[in-house]
């Protein structure tokens, strides 16, 4: 018996000094006051900006104002189970939305969490919902479109990948068509699309789902949801969240394009969160700095710049890693393929190696941002304050619409700082002084109305422009193909069209394309191809379009 007392005992004793306890230190902090999706925080005293934070009851929060007594917290979820005197943990966590591929064709909300009923979605990736914007140095010009589809604005306001293109105008006049028009005309087109819906409805959320799906254009969207029912703090943080799914797109090489439908009802949601937490008022009794919330955001969008290497000639790859370079050295930036090219001829036997791009670099994120204005506004705060940051304006006017000019695109005020660079050749070549043209032609239909009499050719020029007009009408959700836009601008602006009857119009534009695409395919086949108009082309076109005219009747 004894012996076994001592077996026991000598057990006891190895355990004892084999034992190594471990110590997690988390801090808690006790909820002072909580209601509207905000909660007052105290003894939380090593807390991080955007930390998560963890209410006992599982619901989760985000450090959002760091006081000296206390920490303002906005509530990630349902806050109506939060009280006074529940406890909150630090997670050592910034908050984060899960990213990747397997967000493609999914219905997510504000915090990545899938709310479509399609199951949970398989990804391992996350990132912070805030970062700083990529630097200049990280950044290349804007020279590839985004073909969004429709004429009026492919023509004369082009957006380019990488660039931050706001469209902007009073409700209901067409900001939100725009936005889903380009999403459909993406398919096939490696653009992945991210549609950030803040503070709309959920049937309008709905609706505009069914129309993506009915186009195929889920297969490459993702729509993160904030909806009107959901608390300011989730509002707040959508844009953001959707940034970060599409950086993830962008630092592999790849192209996205994010839509924050809109900025103004986000705006708002900032508002009401700043004034919950008791943040000092800004200009115009703005709470807060409403331009750098919005410049941090939109900053973020860019076309990051392709890294090279200099490899052997004989290198079979289309794509480098950073580490293949002889040199050793990996040339980024601007101009980084200028660097690469003359660092290559400073080499012993030039001839024998090459330059090569860097695989998962080069990528670009897109934004096309959507204000509201009140009676056409533009001067308002936040509209100024997102011109300002963004690189043009696409302005949308209540009275084009209501007029049956759709979409309703002002292009005396519309505006891409990007401009032809941000356009194939092809459309470069028939859109020329088109926007100039189209901004004369109204001028002169104003003026034409207290004229009683007209010269031939003022008759001729508003004919011209009238039927321009009509060309430039576009249907919702119907995106134009390049090749179509090209073939009817061109014979628009060379006067194939002159002699047709306005109400004719539509009935000729569908008739020319059915007309060009079954009789005269190689045409579109060499534009599609050299994405310019050549000149024999050019002769071929011409051909076909007075074949057209001879033979059309309406």
């Amino acid at each position: 018996m004894s012996d076994l007392i001592k077996q026991i005992t000598s057990d006891l004793q190895k355990q004892i000094e084999g034992f190594n306890p471990e110590l997690n230190v988390t801090d808690i902090g006790v909820v002072l006051e909580a209601g509207d999706g905000i909660a007052r925080v105290k003894g939380l005293a090593n807390v991080k900006a955007q930390e998560l934070v963890q209410f006992s009851n599982g619901v989760m929060g985000t450090a959002f104002n760091l006081e000296r007594d206390s920490v303002g917290v906005i509530v990630m979820g349902a806050y109506d189970g939060i009280t006074e005197g529940m406890t909150v943990r630090g997670t050592n966590r910034i908050a984060s939305v899960p990213v990747g591929d397997a967000l493609i064709g999914r219905v997510v909300n504000a915090l990545g969490e899938p709310i479509d009923g399609k199951g949970p979605i398989n990804t391992t990736g996350f990132r912070p919902v805030e970062r700083i914007a990529p630097g200049v140095v990280y950044r290349q010009d804007v020279d590839t479109p985004v073909q969004t589809g429709i004429k009026s604005i492919d023509a004369m306001i082009p957006v380019g990948r990488g660039q931050r293109e706001l469209i902007i105008g009073d409700r209901q006049t067409g900001k939100t068509a725009i936005a889903i028009d380009t999403i459909i005309n993406q398919k096939g087109k490696d653009l992945i699309c991210i549609y950030v819906a803040i503070g709309q409805k959920k049937a309008a959320v709905a609706r505009t789902l069914g129309i993506l799906e009915r186009a195929g254009a889920m297969e490459h969207t993702i729509i993160v949801v904030a909806a009107a029912d959901e608390s300011a703090a989730l509002q707040y943080i959508a844009p953001y969240s959707g940034t970060s799914i599409g950086e993830e797109f962008m630092e592999s090489g790849r192209d996205a394009l994010i839509i924050y439908d809109d900025l103004s009802k986000h705006a708002w949601a900032y508002r009401q969160v700043s004034l919950l937490l008791r943040r000092p008022p800004g200009r115009e009794a703005y709470p807060g700095d409403v331009f750098y919330l919005h410049s941090r955001l939109l900053e973020r969008s860019a076309r990051l710049a392709n890294k090279y290497v200099i490899v052997k000639k004989d290198y079979a790859n289309a794509m480098a890693s950073e580490k293949d370079g002889v040199n050793g050295k990996v040339y980024t930036g601007p101009v980084s393929k200028d660097e690469a090219e003359e660092a290559r001829k400073h080499m012993s036997n030039a001839d024998d190696y090459k330059i090569i791009k860097v695989a998962g670099t080069g990528g670009s994120l897109t934004s096309l941002p959507i204000i509201e204005t009140l009676l056409g506004d533009i001067s308002a705060y936040v509209p100024t304050n997102v011109i300002s940051i963004t690189d043009g304006q696409i302005f949308l006017e209540s009275n084009l619409f209501n007029a049956g000019i759709r979409p309703a695109v002002n292009v005396g005020v519309s505006v891409s700082r990007v401009g032809g660079d941000a356009q194939t050749k092809a459309m470069k070549q028939v859109a020329g002084r088109f926007r100039l043209d189209m901004a004369a032609y109204r001028e002169l239909a104003a003026f034409a109305l207290m004229a009683s009499d007209l010269d031939k050719s003022t008759q001729q020029q508003l004919g011209r422009g009238q039927r321009m007009q009509e060309i430039l009408k576009q249907p919702q959700y119907q995106p134009s193909e390049l090749v179509d836009q090209v073939i009817v601008l061109f014979a628009g602006t060379n006067g194939f069209a002159d002699g047709v009857a306005l109400d004719k119009m539509v009935q000729w534009q569908a008739d020319l394309i059915r007309f060009m695409a079954t009789s005269y395919p190689e045409v579109g086949k060499d534009i599609i191809m050299k994405k310019a108009i050549s000149d024999d082309n050019r002769a071929a076109l011409i051909k076909a379009l007075e074949a057209f005219r001879t033979g059309w009747q309406a």
